[in-house]
């Protein structure tokens, strides 16, 4: 059982093999050419924070717009008080999802070649917007930031984020930064393309591959991060709750066996060292696991080092919430004052 369990550890390190970050490389195109696109509903907790961040950027965009998703706070007035543009677009059409409506408004008034888009929940560190521009690629090109962490509680965020990475690093799209072309974004449709999905930027992947756009996709430790569901645990749930499902369901195949199979062995060791009472035998393997999850998920966010070490508490809410996600599959989830129904 042993050698069982050390072929599915290794999966892990297969799957931390594709969590890719950028190299140095030399300015490969000029900032000003490119839009940079914020959709914000009820963000005025997040908008100074990545506004800021965008003014002390070395290097600027063309614009920066900040499309109001029918908020019920100051965010409009924030993002103008900072500078931005804010676009205020028509009520949400039947069949839209807020942030798919408002991303295809911002693209509308976009007057820049390419479209940097970009969650209220993001900022960029120093640098990291001339890094992110300078980053050769011929299609589109996104990020998973750094997962900053505030709170215990946003520790339980652990195994999401890292499934989340594997999804789509390298050769997926992530949706909290897109950076595209214009053109490229056009002759996938866009948004538009869809319009209904919560979790759009998988849906909008299998747009560009179906085209031959080439997708590109990085790890922002350094140089773009963001904050998750800050407002407690019952924001945690419903945000992880309302599409994840759907997410996995859309992983390619290979990968999800992979997670599957390091999830398995991460259960595996506790499993059989409290069933045997053989501690000799199981419980270095248990470090082994240990030791592993705290060194990739350091690689993705600043997760507490407790709960790292003590995997299995964040590994099993991971699989409470997932199942829960799967039941709550096609029924309403209240997000962001909405009532939506979850992937």
């Amino acid at each position: 059982m042993i050698w069982v369990f050390m072929a599915l550890w290794t999966s892990g390190w297969v799957l931390a093999l594709r969590f890719r970050r950028p190299g140095r490389t030399q300015g490969a195109y000029t900032p000003m050419d490119t839009s940079i696109i914020i959709p914000a509903r009820n963000e005025a907790h997040n908008l100074p924070r990545l506004l800021q961040s965008l003014a002390d950027q070395t290097v600027k965009p063309r614009e920066i717009l900040v499309v109001d998703d029918a908020s019920s706070d100051n965010s409009a007035e924030i993002a103008c008080e900072m500078g931005a543009s804010v676009i205020t677009p028509p009520p949400l059409p039947e069949g839209w999802r807020g942030k798919t409506w408002a991303c295809h408004q911002g693209a509308l008034a976009a007057q820049g070649e390419r479209l940097l888009f970009m969650d209220a929940d993001t900022w960029l560190e120093p640098e990291g917007l001339q890094r992110l521009l300078s980053i050769p690629h011929d299609g589109a090109l996104s990020v998973v930031p750094y997962h900053a962490v505030r709170e215990p509680y946003e520790d339980l965020s652990l195994f999401f984020n890292l499934c989340m990475t594997a999804a789509t690093v390298p050769r997926g799209l992530a949706g909290q930064v897109l950076l595209v072309s214009q053109r490229h974004y056009q002759q996938v449709g866009g948004h538009a393309a869809v319009r209904g999905q919560i979790l759009e930027n998988f849906r909008l992947a299998g747009h560009f591959r179906a085209a031959g756009i080439p997708l590109r996709s990085l790890t922002g430790k350094g140089w773009v991060a963001f904050r998750m569901y800050p407002a407690g645990m019952r924001e945690l749930v419903n945000g992880w709750t309302k599409g994840f499902a759907a997410g996995a369901g859309g992983t390619p195949i290979g990968i999800l066996l992979l997670v599957i199979a390091w999830m398995s062995g991460l259960l595996l060791a506790p499993r059989m060292a409290a069933l045997t009472g053989d501690w000799l035998l199981w419980g270095p393997a248990c470090v082994l696991c240990s030791l592993q999850v705290a060194w990739i998920g350091r690689k993705l966010g600043d997760f507490g080092w407790p709960l790292l070490l003590l995997y299995p508490v964040p590994l099993l809410f991971f699989f409470a919430v997932f199942g829960w996600s799967v039941i709550r599959s096609g029924k309403t989830v209240t997000w962001k004052g909405r009532v939506i129904h979850a992937d």
